[in-house]
């Protein structure tokens, strides 16, 4: 099959469109706006879908938002080519997180700028890139339309970043198909199998007294260290038993971190209680009530030897994105597949990984019955981070092989 070669004018162009619009979760109503445009200019069946968040939340599925929000809207553009075949779906996130201190920035987040090759701003990695490749390669493959068959899917999603509402409302909408790629950054490696996380939050009590008499009071910051040190142990055993050379290969494919603490109210008063959210790893094949009853255990074991905690419990909550992990055996056609595809385009193989990180592909793969795998450009390490890029050449070589994949 002659390769088809992405318009990289056009690509620049579009992304350019995407990230100069501030789509932080929880305000994606005008970036969805901008991409039904888009793929409604390729003569794409549009479906502006909105879901209520309040209806989606009672749905046993249901993963967790962590940013109020009044809207949930999905967009999503259809071809169906009249010839029998798959129902192929490309799917993506429009949201991004906050850009966060503007100083760190060498150009402000949201007016992307090209440097040696890369598009810079917030999302441009994470993952609007991606996005752009969805849609440059469906405009390749309309180029060989007597090759497509089946239906094509597009589909951009809102709230990925806090749990992946979106996508579980398209799939209610019936957003389902045979097989679906994900443009996630994954610097054109094919992923197949992706840990999960939640969010914690511990509280932990102590007995306040006077700084000068510190030996009368109990810190609830240093009862904080004991629960720390015992998650670290339980850190180390969760990593240390994973037998998945796709996750062993990633060194610490389940971390444990506390992001945040909150505690005390007086500089010379000993800590009565402190607060600390955090984030635990989803072993692979486990969903997040697994996670949760783990992680309990953990701090359960700890307070239980600790003489004042065994008195005084420690408070345990999960709350916030639940993010289960998913897996796609390497052998299945969809992977294969796609690095077929990739070294026809490249002439050189992809790899097939595992990630530590949750994403939407647990959805599709658990909740929408469709075989899914993550394959984009960009590099997961700068996503989130101040200067982030893509490689517009990786954008692409991914709208390419996508193409590729959908006319074959």
């Amino acid at each position: 099959m002659r390769r088809m070669h992405a318009d990289r004018e056009r690509i620049v162009e579009d992304l350019s469109v995407l990230v100069s619009v501030p789509s932080v979760t929880g305000s994606e109503r005008r970036i969805q706006e901008v991409v039904a445009g888009l793929l409604d200019e390729m003569t794409l069946d549009v479906d502006w879908i909105e879901t209520d968040p309040a209806s989606l939340a009672q749905d046993p599925a249901f993963p967790g938002i962590e940013v109020p929000r009044d809207d949930l809207i999905v967009v999503a553009g259809r071809y169906d080519t009249g010839r029998p075949g798959p129902r192929r779906m490309l799917l993506g996130h429009v949201d991004v997180v906050p850009p966060g201190d503007a100083s760190t920035w060498t150009t402000p987040a949201f007016e992307p700028t090209v440097v040696d090759g890369r598009l810079y701003g917030r999302g441009a990695c994470d993952m609007k890139g991606g996005v752009v490749a969805m849609l440059e390669a469906v405009r390749l493959a309309f180029e060989r339309d007597q090759d497509l068959t089946g239906t094509v899917l597009v589909v951009a999603v809102p709230s990925e970043e806090d749990g992946g509402a979106g996508t579980l409302s398209a799939i209610r909408a019936g957003y389902v198909a045979d097989m679906a790629v994900i443009p996630e950054p994954t610097n054109l490696d094919v992923v197949v199998a992706h840990a999960g996380a939640i969010t914690f939050t511990l509280r932990v009590p102590g007995r306040a007294a006077h700084a000068s008499t510190r030996r009368e009071g109990v810190s609830a910051l240093d009862k904080l260290f004991v629960l720390v040190e015992a998650l670290r142990e339980d850190e180390r055993i969760r990593n240390e038993t994973e037998t998945n050379p796709l996750m062993t290969a990633l060194g610490l494919p389940y971390p444990t971190i506390i992001g945040q603490v909150e505690g005390g109210n007086w500089a010379s008063t000993v800590m009565d209680s402190v607060e600390a959210d955090g984030r635990y790893g989803v072993r692979l094949g486990q969903n997040c009530d697994g996670a949760g009853a783990e992680l309990l255990e953990a701090i359960t074991r700890a307070w239980n030897t600790d003489e004042w905690l065994s008195r005084f419990p420690v408070g345990v909550e999960t709350w916030g994105g639940r993010f289960d992990s998913a897996v796609l055996p390497v052998d299945h056609p969809l992977p294969r597949s796609i690095t077929s595809c990739h070294e026809a385009v490249t002439g050189v193989g992809a790899e097939m990984v595992g990630v530590p990180y949750g994403a939407d592909m647990r959805l599709l793969i658990n909740q929408g019955n469709t075989p899914t795998v993550m394959y984009g450009p960009g590099d997961v390490r700068v996503a989130h981070a101040a200067d982030e890029f893509v490689p517009i050449d990786q954008v692409a070589t991914c709208a390419e092989v996508l193409a590729r994949w959908l006319t074959s």
